[in-house]
């Protein structure tokens, strides 16, 4: 289960769609670049995030920094990202606000951000490739990674045992293994997969090497139909054609049941579930396993992550400072020793290149019965993010429409190669017609 997989991926609609820039051919004379100048002398930067533990390192980076200092607000809520456009649009956003990939593309593709290429590029060795591409649309940056949800597996080992399968190195192992469980209890699902949540498309398809959408020269080319999609695509089909897996709704309270129970006994994660899960399995903790996410190709494995970024938006007038500051508080020693360590209760997990100094600490010592190296699992995932995936100008919007059909796929009343179909047609078209040029990708 994805990052999204407890809270979804789209939680608001896309700003009216006349504001579509083309992120492809930003400018340095655009009202959202970024300022040529160095900041001289001091200033107050504010700041909106609703991550928990923040707060307190903007207390910390204030006392060392008093030539910038952070004035934070906490922007909780399901309505933060629609309060953020409104405040640009009236001219009192703040300079920075937390936000995820996608959102960070959609609100640079509207002209709410503005450029910080120039500010920010001295920070860019510190981070993966992938987390930089997630503030990179189109290859103008926009902000600077905050933190990485890379996706491994997590399954009971008990369970497994049980039924005579083992931890699934590729998806056709993950499929023979449902099948074999199946066999012995049709009641036992091998992985899950809500109605309302699509999200295991988008990690298969970036674990294939899909692009969905390509930044080409002065166009969008839009992949949702390429065969490394469909490849994932076939997947996805196969998992509900042969009954494989359970349907729990991730917006329901009592989805862990289905896990603690041992009902569906394995599942793609990432870092911030683990608390949760020592929280919400008592019965079945001490009996789970991690291990590497099942991959397409064994000779070339990769693996997907969300990511959250910190966006600075149109409007601020110092973005070197808010490129520092950002950079110091996702990347630095001092502040990630804070952040990554579970009191904070920020369920952060770094975007940086070297992870290992992270990891341990973040791994519930009474979940997992330690018959797997854990920590080496988490590592390796962080390394295997795919570099290919980018967020494209109306990725909310094609979710959302992806989000309707998606129950159809699950209850077998459309393929997964057909939504896909109806959705490449509907992207390359929403794009055009917002004047943002696209076609349809080989």
């Amino acid at each position: 289960m994805s990052k999204s997989r407890f809270r979804p991926r789209v939680l608001v609609p896309v700003a009216a769609a006349a504001s579509l820039s083309l992120l492809l051919t930003a400018c340095s004379d655009d009202p959202g670049s970024e300022a040529s100048s160095t900041t001289k002398g001091d200033v107050t930067l504010e700041f909106w995030s609703w991550t928990d533990g923040i707060e307190a390192q903007t207390k910390v980076w204030n006392k060392e920094h008093p030539e910038t200092q952070i004035k934070f607000v906490n922007a909780a809520g399901d309505t933060a990202y629609q309060k953020l456009r409104a405040a640009v649009n009236a001219g009192t956003a703040p300079c920075l606000s937390k936000m995820d990939g996608m959102n960070l593309a959609n609100f640079a593709a509207d002209g709410l951000l503005t450029d910080i290429s120039k500010a920010a590029a001295k920070y860019k060795d510190a981070y993966t490739v992938a987390a930089w591409n997630a503030v990179s649309p189109g290859g103008t940056t926009f902000g600077i990674p905050m933190g990485s949800s890379p996706l491994f597996t997590a399954y009971r080992a008990d369970l497994f045992q049980k039924y005579g399968i083992e931890a699934p190195k590729t998806w056709d192992d993950l499929i023979a293994a449902g099948k074999k469980v199946r066999q012995k209890d049709k009641n036992v699902k091998i992985y899950n997969m809500a109605g309302e949540d699509p999200s295991t498309l988008v990690d298969l398809s970036w674990e294939a090497g899909a692009q969905w959408y390509k930044a080409a020269g002065d166009h969008w080319e839009i992949g949702l139909t390429s065969p490394e999609a469909l490849k994932a695509a076939d997947v996805v089909q196969r998992l509900v054609d042969n009954d494989l897996t359970s349907n729990a709704s991730y917006a329901d309270p009592g989805v862990f049941r289905t896990w603690d129970l041992g009902k569906t006994i394995a599942m793609t994660t990432s870092t911030w579930q683990l608390p949760i899960y020592d929280t919400n399995f008592p019965k079945s903790k001490g009996k789970w396993q991690l291990a590497d996410s099942p991959a397409f190709d064994t000779a070339k494995p990769q693996t997907s992550s969300n990511f959250d970024t910190t966006g600075v938006l149109k409007g601020c007038k110092y973005p070197d400072r808010a490129a520092e500051f950002a950079a110091w508080l996702s990347s630095s020693k001092e502040s990630l020793a804070t952040l990554t360590d579970p009191a904070s209760k920020s369920g952060l997990f770094p975007a940086v290149r070297d992870v290992s100094p992270y990891v341990d600490k973040i791994i519930p010592s009474e979940m997992f019965n330690g018959k797997s190296d854990s920590a080496q699992v988490i590592t390796t995932a962080a390394s295997r993010v795919g570099e290919q995936w980018q967020y494209g100008p109306n990725y909310a919007a094609m979710y959302s429409e992806m989000q309707k059909q998606w129950g159809k796929v699950i209850n077998k009343q459309l393929t997964v190669k057909d939504m896909l179909t109806s959705l490449q047609k509907w992207t390359v078209d929403d794009l055009n017609h917002k004047g943002v040029k696209a076609v349809a990708g080989s």
